[in-house]
């Protein structure tokens, strides 16, 4: 009758797998994930601009489709001076702020309000980077708008 064999190797093996295992957890926990997770850094300038506040307000009567008094907002803000924008919801419905495509600030995170916005409620966003967002209103899709965020010149 034959006896089993253990190999001597195989106790070696599993002791070298399961430090190469902790080695990587411990690098990963470490290293790459505080790394991955880390906001950006940002000029104190850029994340406290100038201006408090740059406003695009939803006039009255907005939710009507073809009003005059509604103008498509398409203004440029500057990083430090205004690129911190603020939407005013002036109207007497409900409005969102909604990007025609997913979009996000890599210090700020995604762009668009979580959900309405009531009569006199606010959205605010700090961009923080130059770019272009289009945007529209969930509710009344006619109600588009548009925002450039461009670097300051001076």
């Amino acid at each position: 009758m034959s006896s089993p064999t253990s190999s001597h190797a195989y106790g070696i093996g599993m002791i070298a797998l399961i430090i190469a295992m902790s080695a990587s957890v411990v690098f990963y926990t470490s290293f790459y994930l505080p790394e991955s997770l880390a906001k950006p850094s940002v000029s104190d300038h850029i994340l406290h601009p100038a201006e408090e506040f740059f406003i695009i307000e939803i006039v009255p009567g907005a939710v009507i489709e073809g009003n005059e008094n509604y103008v498509p907002n398409d203004p440029t803000v500057l990083l430090e001076f205004t690129n911190n924008v603020r939407w005013m919801n002036n109207d007497d419905t409900a409005h969102t702020v909604t990007p025609d495509h997913r979009h996000a600030d890599a210090y700020s995170g995604d762009f668009g309000s979580t959900g309405v916005l009531k009569p006199g409620d606010t959205y605010d966003f700090l961009f923080t980077e130059p770019q272009e967002v289009h945007y529209h209103c969930q509710p009344h899709p006619w109600m588009t708008g548009s925002i450039v965020v461009e670097k300051s010149r001076f």
